[in-house]
């Protein structure tokens, strides 16, 4: 093998990456300063010492969700991470603010699932969880050719989503706080791949 062609081998195998580990996190943070405010949430979810780069919603085929602390032994200060990344802020005083990530899981984990982000303002905590995770399940289904209604598709006693034949289980992280007068407010919440 040549030295250009070994180069370009290693080169499109670093570029690759197939997640097969995420966790959910979520912050709060308050400063005078926007910008503070938005490092001080990050700190609070565990996730300021990472460079973080957002991408967009789909959950890999194969991935298991583990928990925050199981996911953050896995990452090293300074990495590269890859994340969907919901983020809101205000500096009015009592402006309630939310953001939230979705997660709608086929059971089959050969099918890829789904991560919605939502950033919304007077929505509390409930609202903005129940508005998201509706969000991913109706973004599934409409990868498998179909629309839901979303009243007659949840099964409370089971607490899952029936999408034409298919069970999908759903999951949210959600992060609300209420503005300050002379701060500002800001929340995220997170999925972060970490393996």
């Amino acid at each position: 093998m040549t030295p250009r062609v070994h180069e370009t081998l290693r080169m499109s195998s670093a570029v690759r990456f197939h997640p097969r580990k995420m966790f959910l996190t979520r912050g709060m943070g308050r400063h005078r300063e926007q910008l503070t405010s938005f490092e001080l949430a990050l700190r609070n979810a565990g996730i300021a010492s990472y460079n973080l780069v957002s991408v967009s919603s789909i959950f890999p085929p194969n991935c298991k969700l583990v928990s925050k602390a199981k996911g953050i032994a896995k990452l090293a200060h300074g990495e590269i991470v890859y994340c969907v990344l919901a983020r809101n802020h205000t500096d009015e005083s009592n402006r309630l603010v939310a953001a939230s990530i979705g997660l709608a899981i086929p059971n089959d984990r050969n099918r890829y699932g789904y991560l919605s982000e939502h950033h919304s303002y007077g929505q509390n905590h409930r609202q903005a969880s129940d508005y998201v995770e509706d969000m991913a399940a109706t973004m599934l289904a409409s990868t498998l050719g179909i629309e839901i209604d979303l009243d007659r598709a949840w099964d409370k006693r089971k607490e899952e989503w029936k999408i034409a034949g298919h069970i999908v289980k759903t999951t949210n992280i959600t992060q609300t706080a209420t503005g300050r007068n002379g701060h500002w407010t800001t929340v995220v919440a997170a999925a972060v791949f970490c393996g």
